[in-house]
């Protein structure tokens, strides 16, 4: 699966082990790469749906929005690239048609 990043400091802080220990710490540094890794040797989002990091859809504000689990509290957020994301005939996402995602943020939103 295509990973691309909403902005280019955002793909800096995540991509570089230095920057990314620096800014999250060691733990949450190697949880990141982990989920990229994981991320990208998928062929599609649907293979990631059952993987460790309760991989899941968001609501609320964050509506459109998907997230995996890093360190608690905090959760690695993206989105389906494609715009409109491709819809199954009842309307939800359809996971196995996603092949690319631009990871938007790391954060706490709870």
């Amino acid at each position: 699966m295509e990973v691309q990043f909403a902005t280019r400091k955002l793909q800096r802080r995540i991509n570089s082990d230095a920057e990314a220990r620096k800014a999250y710490g060691d733990q949450m540094a190697k949880k990141i790469a982990m989920r990229l890794q994981q991320m990208s040797a998928a062929r599609h989002l649907g293979d990631l749906r059952n993987l460790p990091g309760r991989w899941h859809e968001l609501t609320g504000d964050l509506q459109g929005a998907l997230a995996c689990d890093l360190v608690q509290p905090y959760r690695l957020i993206f989105r389906p690239t494609e715009e409109p994301p491709p819809r199954t005939s009842d309307g939800g996402l359809d996971w196995s048609a996603v092949d690319s995602v631009t990871v938007t943020d790391i954060d706490d939103y709870h």
